[in-house]
């Protein structure tokens, strides 16, 4: 099956969407697909307010009609509604071309928290943008029962998986720092609400591993804490392992992919009891879940370490491929070659 991903969102960006889709990528090539991935590199790009280091595409929708038409893909997934996400969909609609989507960030969320934008209007522009997809995946159960409850249709719950040979316990992992250790990885951003840990009055040491438009005047604010700034993913190992709680302070992610990496190197997670959390570490005895987060991290301290792995093994990749394909919407041969019909008539 030849399948088409179309993402505003990709390397060398460092984030819980671009983490999803390359391992998609790679788990369905292995699973014997052919897998196109539509990315901001191959347009002109421009940087996107606030976030310097992501790039978007500028006015693609020419070239997205050129790359859609000459792929002659059997399935069209479009992963996110920027730039790229509505040059796929305005193509899609008017070569009648049936294509699912994917919910990823809860944008509406972020915008009401850092601007005061009521959550509702911006839930009613996804939800225009989702309305012709053949199927909504989110990666929560969680997230689901909100898009529902905001009238998104035809939402399907599509998990997420990690490479668990690479995220393993290591025994003899250590930072060098007072114990215990309470570790965050991910963006130092206003989304990831991070001062509800960073102010916790806790013992021993706190760890950042991310970077973002936050981290500047964070590492002021806190000099306590040890920034470690962007860390590789295959180094990360060594902080999840070494590390005696991953704290996660997010109240408004879809998913948190990095609790789960945490949880695989055998680190139990505190976090609120939110979607996401819910979903992720759940009714397990592999973290801790309290609306007082001191309070989940302390505890955090006595969960075994072997529960936490435990937990994570439950997250298959290859499952996640399958399910992804399960929920694929085929396009017909016919209208696939359309395009290319109508263009050499033209010649």
């Amino acid at each position: 099956m030849k399948i088409v991903i179309v993402t505003d969102a990709w390397t060398p960006q460092v984030n819980g969407v671009v983490t999803t889709l390359v391992d998609l990528r790679e788990r369905l090539g292995l699973a014997g697909h052919e897998v196109v991935v539509v990315e901001p590199s191959g347009f002109r790009t421009v940087r996107c307010p606030g976030y310097a280091e992501i790039t978007l595409a500028w006015r693609p929708g020419a070239e997205m009609a050129r790359r859609l038409d000459g792929a002659r893909a059997d399935a069209i997934h479009i992963a996110t509604e920027g730039p790229l996400g509505l040059a796929a969909r305005a193509c899609c609609q008017r070569r009648r071309w049936p294509f699912t989507t994917a919910f990823h960030s809860r944008f509406p969320d972020f915008l009401a928290a850092a601007f005061g934008v009521p959550a509702t209007w911006g839930y009613a522009m996804l939800r225009r943008f989702h309305a012709p997809s053949s199927g909504v995946l989110v990666p929560s159960a969680g997230t689901l029962e909100i898009l529902q409850r905001h009238g998104f249709r035809r939402v399907r719950s599509w998990s997420h998986g990690i490479d668990l040979a690479l995220f393993q316990p290591r025994a003899a992992a250590s930072l060098g720092l007072p114990r215990p250790v309470f570790l965050f990885v991910g963006r130092v951003s206003p989304e990831k609400n991070l001062e509800a840990f960073l102010k916790l009055d806790l013992p021993g040491t706190k760890v950042v591993c991310g970077a973002g438009p936050l981290l500047a005047r964070l590492r002021r604010a806190y000099p306590d804490v040890r920034w470690m700034g962007s860390v590789p993913r295959h180094q990360l190992v060594d902080f999840y392992a070494a590390a005696d709680s991953f704290v996660y302070p997010s109240r408004t992610d879809t998913f948190g992919l990095v609790m789960l990496e945490a949880m695989a190197c055998g680190t139990p997670v505190a976090a609120f009891p939110v979607a996401g959390p819910l979903d992720v570490v759940g009714s397990s005895d592999g973290g801790v879940l309290d609306t007082d987060l001191r309070r989940a991290a302390l505890a955090s301290l006595d969960v075994p370490r072997e529960r936490a792995r435990a937990r994570a093994l439950e997250f298959d990749r290859d499952r996640v491929a399958r399910q992804f394909v399960s929920y694929l919407a085929p396009i017909d041969a016919d209208d696939a070659l359309a395009p290319m019909t109508a263009m050499r008539r033209v010649a």
